[in-house]
């Protein structure tokens, strides 16, 4: 069965040998690019393009048509490459082709196995003023391929697309790329090279039995969507008007499987199945790559409903403007019928919704347990075993997040160390449904608590001697909370109370603010004063603005913006209405820390795909000693003591 991708779904691919179609109604070129990991292409030399048509793995038409077909076999694409993206881009006004793909047909993508049978297509719908497209995605995960629709388009054109893939001076090569489509193509000799130059590509690319070429004539019309009919092909050849969509007999089967090949199914998940040069880098990446898969997941599904809802209103809109229809009844039959379409594509998005889904909670189930102590939750027994790092890892986990659509499955919210901004927990009651229905004084503690977790989390995942926590406490009201910190001995002094207390400490890290500053600018580290910790500062501020004057203030938005630069952080416990007569003078401050809440809420956006995730702190087990017993064991490699 063909699955009907939109923007952002995914597919697995049961082949390693592709056809990639391409039926654009107008004149295109299509390339291919190869990428890491991250998506990004290291130098031209991994671009296919009709200027250089052929990479390892990768063969791509030499000039603009309306239709194309590409040629890929992932097996044979370098073992760095982790993605191939096939981009479509308009030749512009200068080679008589469209200058954006608004005021042309939308693009149709297929993806094809050897046996010529259709695995994925994708109409790319939504474009208005691009001129190129970044049209689908294939790549690895857990050893396996997949295909991706992208949609992905540029007004920028070309050079655009070829920037945001980290192509250093891409308007260069877009200019060649449209000046070799420009010129048009090269003569051909004589038919025996042509001959010559399909029987090279025939043996660098094998594929099965070809599907048999319909017979040429006028298109038959689609049964679904998409009723633009494409210009046929002008490259050299026999005319063949057959749509990859509009074929008129089904594509023959598959070659069946020899019993000594075992069929291919949803891979085995396996904890650190990343690249990276540590288990811990592996399992970082890992863990982003759930992120991405499960946001990805998520669009798709949302997509889908939507086109099927809006599908479903135009349809009906149709029959009810038809007045014809009306006293025969064929309005009611025409509605039915619309609205058993729509059920279709909703039921066939919540399939492919369930299967990715449950292969995440497998991935999930398998890649928690593998973690260690800096990205696992407190109830995971690593913790038990802890013991002082080394040195520091690469990054901390600081909550769980989950979207609507399955909120079992939780993704461990990570940040990288060191902290690029500091962090607030929210007192406040905010938009959170959870936070409606606590008291003001349950919800202020809850957020110490949470904080303090945070602080001991930091703590902990830093080498001995290598993170200092003060504390601020002006009228002394988070006592209770803070005690695991205090009665531990892993302050660097004991929580600084009264107004008086506040300035001190802001005075002493605003100093060492400057004097670390001045050092970096100056290139002088030597030249810093013998006594200075060499530590990190983490400030713990609670019940902000009590205790603080306009002074105070200053230097705690100072610390903020500065002090991350050189590894002075703020952690604040506040509501900001308590703030409120501050005004606006203290945007800038809240704007620069990460707000996290202590009960679960969906407010940290997703710019990436438009999601709300929801985030779920970081809380204790009832009764659970492990804080102390972590906080023990770092107090005692604080001051040279054996835990």
């Amino acid at each position: 069965m063909t699955a009907e991708l939109v923007r952002g779904q995914n597919h697995p691919l049961p082949d390693t040998r592709l056809e990639i179609r391409v039926s654009a109604g107008h004149p295109v070129l299509a390339g291919a690019t190869l990428g890491d990991e991250q998506g990004r292409v290291p130098g031209v030399e991994w671009i296919a393009h009709p200027g250089a048509p052929s990479l390892p793995g990768v063969d791509v038409p030499g000039q603009a048509a309306a239709d194309h077909r590409l040629s890929v076999d992932l097996e044979a694409v370098p073992g760095a490459v982790h993605r191939v993206s096939v981009l479509l881009a308009l030749p512009g006004p200068r080679a008589g082709g469209a200058a954006r793909f608004g005021t042309v047909a939308a693009p149709f993508v297929a993806v094809a196995g050897p046996d010529g049978a259709e695995i994925a297509t994708f109409t790319i719908t939504g474009l208005d003023s691009e001129s190129a497209v970044v049209a689908l995605e294939l790549y690895r995960r857990q050893g396996t391929w997949k295909v991706r629709a992208m949609g992905q388009g540029y007004e920028g054109g070309l050079a655009a697309l070829l920037g945001d893939q980290g192509l250093e001076r891409p308007a260069d090569l877009a200019a060649t790329i449209l000046e070799t489509v420009a010129q048009g193509p090269a003569p051909v000799a004589a038919p025996a090279q042509h001959v010559h130059e399909a029987e090279r590509v025939r043996h660098t690319a094998p594929v099965a039995d070809p599907a048999p070429t319909a017979p040429a004539g006028p298109p038959t019309p689609p049964s679904g969507i998409g009723t633009d009919t494409p210009a046929p092909a002008t490259s050299g050849g026999p005319v063949d008007y057959a749509h990859p969509r509009r074929q008129a007999a089904p594509a023959p089967g598959p070659a069946p499987v020899p019993e000594s090949e075992p069929r291919h199914g949803p891979p085995t998940p396996v904890a650190g199945d990343a690249s990276g040069w540590s288990m811990d880098e592996r399992l970082y990446n890992q863990v982003w790559g759930m992120f991405e898969d499960l946001a990805r997941t998520a669009a798709a599904y949302r997509s889908a409903c939507e086109f099927a809802e809006n599908r479903l209103d135009r349809e009906l809109d149709q029959t009810l403007s038809d007045y014809r229809a009306r006293a025969d009844g064929a309005n009611d039959a025409a509605r039915a019928a619309a609205r058993a379409r729509h059920d279709e594509l909703v039921a066939r998005a919540q399939e492919v919704l369930d299967r990715d889904l449950a292969q995440l909670v497998a991935e999930s189930e398998v890649v928690e347990p593998a973690l260690p102590a800096a990205f696992a939750r407190w109830e995971n027994p690593v913790w038990q075993a802890y013991r002082i790092p080394a040195e520091e890892p690469m990054a901390v986990r600081l909550g769980d997040l989950h979207l609507p659509e399955r909120t079992d499955l939780r993704i461990p919210m990570l940040v990288r160390l060191p902290l690029e901004r500091g962090l607030w927990v929210d007192s406040g009651r905010g938009h959170s449904e959870a936070a409606g229905l606590l008291d003001e004084v349950e919800l202020r503690r809850l957020a110490l608590d949470c904080a303090v977790a945070h602080a001991a989390r930091l703590l902990a995942a830093h080498p001995a001697g290598a993170f200092t926590v003060h504390v601020v406490d002006p009228a002394g009201a988070g006592t209770a909370a803070l005690a695991p910190l205090v009665e531990t001995g892993v302050l660097a002094a004991p929580p600084a109370r009264g107004a008086a207390g506040v300035s001190a400490v802001l005075e002493q890290l605003t100093e060492r603010v400057d004097l670390l500053q001045m050092a970096v600018r100056a290139g002088a580290s030597d030249a810093l004063p013998p006594g200075l910790d060499a530590a990190r500062q983490l400030l713990l501020v609670h019940d902000f603005p009590h205790g603080f004057d306009d002074r105070a203030v200053t230097r705690l938005r100072y610390l903020a913006d500065e002090g991350p630069s050189v590894g002075v952080h703020l952690l604040m416990v506040a509501d900001r209405e308590d703030a409120s007569a501050y005004g606006p003078l203290l945007d800038p401050l809240w704007r620069s820390l990460l707000r996290l809440t202590p009960v679960a809420d969906d407010h940290l956006a997703d710019p990436w795909v438009g999601h709300a995730w929801s985030y779920e702190p970081p809380m204790l087990p009832p009764g659970s000693a492990v804080l102390r017993q972590v906080l023990g064991q770092v107090a005692a490699a604080r001051h040279g003591k054996r835990p």
